[in-house]
């Protein structure tokens, strides 16, 4: 049995003709899934934080090739390559600076372009297979990492985390959270703070549902709140997903991540970036070099439909920020710890 199994609740799976997301916009208050049959649906569901987190995005897109290239008349394969082209590039277009995103589409391209065939139902068919292996690889890279990254928890330890990196990140167990899953499978007692996560408040929202569902116990701060918790609680680690890792080991993360960092480097505290291989991209350099998406400034004016700043507020959203390799302690990885 898969460790996904042990899971509550499901953050996207391929029902057998369209996609399904569990839409991440209406937690905690509601368990709403969004069945996504048109490209555009799939594209909505990506830009609007629906589904969200690197890996998730990656295997949405994937299966996002297939519901584009579904339902469609080509008579060659030139037709067939064209419309490929232009659903991968759309689904490209949607969020910056998740590498996975981009990895997971080259794989759909590279096996159309393997396996070219005027025969339409053939290549849906293969570009399906592909969709099902990368969800799958990622089931199997999580509870590796999870594996891992449990070798670093004693019984008894306190983590603070940042954002989502779980279940409803991936297409398994999670990267972050997937540790702490698997350290209190394992009869490791540990305890979570989690950082609200501002300003759409993913780790309010979801983090700590997600650790709620499985029974783990999680405290939520404020963001602001991170510096006094290590300083007066007993935070015997941090542990981070990632967006996407540079050549030389710059982590782009969500937006604050960068704050812990520091933070942790001050307080001696480890600090633990769990990441697949997949979120390394080897063709940037360094952190400088990684686009940052900048969000919508209505996250910060208007939240949750709520005024809170005034008319015509100036506003600075990015939606991720760069963390030096050098406040890195380890990457936890699907191949094992690279201590920095």
């Amino acid at each position: 049995m898969s460790l996904s199994d042990k899971l509550k609740f499901k953050t996207l799976e391929w029902t057998g003709d369209h996609l399904r997301v569990l839409d991440q916009t209406k937690l905690p208050e509601e368990t709403i899934y969004l069945d996504c049959d048109t490209l555009d649906e799939v594209v909505t569901a990506i830009k609007d934080l629906k589904v969200r987190g690197a890996p998730a995005i990656g295997i949405a897109a994937a299966f996002g090739v297939v519901v584009g290239m579904h339902k469609q008349n080509f008579q060659t394969w030139k037709e067939y390559e064209e419309r490929l082209n232009l659903v991968i590039s759309i689904l490209a277009g949607t969020r910056p600076t998740a590498v996975n995103l981009f990895w997971a589409l080259d794989r759909m391209r590279n096996v159309a372009m393997k396996n070219k065939s005027d025969d339409p139902q053939k290549m849906n068919r293969i570009l399906l297979q592909e969709a099902v292996l990368i969800h799958q690889e990622d089931k199997l890279m999580c509870e590796k990492i999870g594996e891992f990254g449990a070798s670093l928890l004693k019984d008894g330890d306190t983590v603070l985390t940042h954002c989502n990196a779980g279940a409803l990140a991936t297409g398994g167990i999670g990267t972050a959270l997937g540790i702490i899953y698997t350290a209190s499978w394992q009869g490791k007692r540990i305890k979570v703070f989690s950082d609200e996560t501002r300003p759409v408040l993913q780790g309010a929202r979801l983090t700590v549902w997600e650790l709620q569902q499985q029974e783990i116990d999680v405290t939520l701060i404020c963001d602001n709140t991170s510096a006094f918790v290590m300083k007066n609680k007993k935070i015997d680690c941090i542990i981070v997903g990632a967006d996407r890792v540079a050549s030389n080991g710059d982590v782009a993360n969500k937006i604050g991540t960068y704050n812990l960092a520091v933070l942790a480097h001050f307080h001696k505290i480890p600090f633990y970036v769990a990441a697949p291989s997949s979120s390394f991209d080897s063709a940037i350099p360094d952190g400088d070099k990684i686009k940052i998406e900048e969000r919508s400034p209505t996250e910060v004016t208007d939240c949750f439909g709520k005024k809170t700043a005034p008319l015509e507020t100036k506003v600075y959203s990015p939606a991720f920020d760069v963390t030096p390799v050098e406040l890195v302690t380890a990457f936890i990885t699907e191949k094992g710890i690279k201590r920095h």
